[in-house]
């Protein structure tokens, strides 16, 4: 708008030294030898070098013409590709433990964060259900020893059956320090009732009179046209009833709002009607309990799932949703990626990467999905420190073995993931 010391290979004076990357704030540190991806519309550099002083980006540039401080500790990722951490403008760090809820707690939510940070997700949006410990969290986060994702906040998700409750509960929201205000637009499949329009207009009205953004949930692209005329700041969730008009377009564009696709939320609400392809991908594998993969593997929860017919509904939008995707990228919208993880069997961390897949799959290129969980998304949620590898930003950054910009799933192959400078333990 959290400790294990980990060890990461250092070149220094010519000879292979091991360094504890607890050190990296000591003076600089030095990447040498990468393909940088930098999270803005320039071409990749090669055999680039960025280095990174009390955790923040010093300098980024070709080897040939970049200057290391004296006692620079430098790390050779000769052949490697770089890119800034990755941003989910929409997640949730929440409650979720497993697949339960009720587990809103510090340490829960470090353990989220932990997470997202090992798959290379070094931000999360949080944009709805979070309490105090969440808003610490947020607080605590900006200093050159951070080692998990960074946190934005919203607060509650607002509602109210009166004009005076809506303003009430953006107020609560914005008096805790929230970064977005939250609101859900929407009918769930027509099983509830909307929040009717003029409160809605309130509520946009008095979180613009605190001086913060809103973010909307939705799902008619009726509904995000009526948002946007009523000063919505980020749509939320794709438009997924029908194919977007040239109106809609032009409005996103005129207003400059952000479009989170969420593609991977509406797999969430299916896909476990059968195995997933990704429960055999060793990536997941990594993270996931066992536990957890055998109550998803129940025949009767599975038939639930079949039978159900919202999970059925939200399978054929997803094919509008991606076609959407598509068309807005190529009428210059901007789109932020984000997942709606956090929920239970919403896999933070891995549902990103995924995610990144099916925005390509959608139409974008593999450069521009990179964009959009890079420099778009901090762009869009108003986080100017971060989001691309450039001097003054905080030194956010994943080291990949594979280039992403030949093939979107070489994001998977995360060699280590750095944090203002901090080598992320686990990876």
């Amino acid at each position: 708008m959290k400790k294990i010391i980990s060890v990461g290979l250092v070149l220094l004076g010519g000879l292979l030294l091991h360094w504890p990357s607890v050190f990296a704030n000591e003076g600089s540190i030095a990447f040498v030898g990468a393909r940088i991806i930098d999270g803005t519309d320039a071409a990749p550099l090669e055999d680039g070098v960025i280095v990174i002083t009390d955790g923040r980006i010093r300098t980024v540039g070709p080897r040939s013409a970049v200057t290391l401080p004296a006692g620079t500790q430098q790390i050779d990722v000769s052949g490697k590709t770089i890119i800034p951490g990755l941003i989910n403008a929409h997640g949730h760090v929440g409650g979720t433990l497993g697949l339960e809820g009720g587990h809103y707690n510090t340490e829960n939510l470090e353990r989220q964060l932990s997470l997202y940070a090992r798959y290379g997700v070094t931000t999360v949006n949080s944009l709805g259900g979070d309490e105090a410990q969440g808003f610490q969290l947020r607080d605590s986060q900006y200093s050159a020893d951070l080692e998990r994702a960074r946190i934005l906040v919203s607060g509650s998700v607002v509602v109210g059956n009166n004009e005076a409750a809506v303003r009430s509960a953006v107020n609560s929201n914005a008096d805790m320090g929230a970064n977005f205000i939250k609101v859900r637009v929407d009918d769930n499949l027509g099983n509830t009732s909307k929040m009717p329009q003029n409160l809605l207009e309130a509520l946009v009205d008095q979180a613009h009179i605190r001086r913060l953004p809103v973010a909307v949930h939705l799902f008619y692209q009726d509904d995000a046209k009526f948002v946007l005329n009523a000063g919505a700041d980020l749509i939320a969730h794709s438009v997924r009833d029908e194919a977007v008009d040239q109106q809609l377009i032009s409005l996103i564009n005129d207003k400059d709002v952000c479009y989170i696709p969420t593609l991977t939320r509406e797999v969430s609400t299916f896909v476990y009607e059968s195995e997933p392809f990704f429960f055999a991908d060793p990536f997941f594998l990594k993270e996931v309990e066992p536990a957890i993969l055998a109550t998803l593997r129940e025949p009767e929860r599975q038939s639930r799932m079949r039978n159900s017919s919202s999970a059925q509904q939200y399978k054929a939008a997803l094919e509008v949703a991606m076609a959407n995707v598509g068309t807005l990228s190529n009428n210059g919208v901007k789109i932020a990626m984000g997942t709606d993880t956090g929920p239970a069997a919403r896999f933070q961390g891995y549902f990103e990467h995924m995610e990144l897949q099916m925005m390509v799959d959608s139409g974008m290129s593999p450069l521009d999905a990179i964009r959009s969980a890079t420099g778009v998304a901090a762009e869009c949620i108003n986080a100017g420190d971060i989001g691309t590898l450039e001097p003054g930003k905080w030194g956010d950054l994943v080291v990949l073995n594979e280039n992403p910009a030949d093939n979107i799933e070489n994001t998977k192959t995360v060699d280590s993931v750095w944090i203002a400078g901090n080598e992320v333990p686990g990876n």
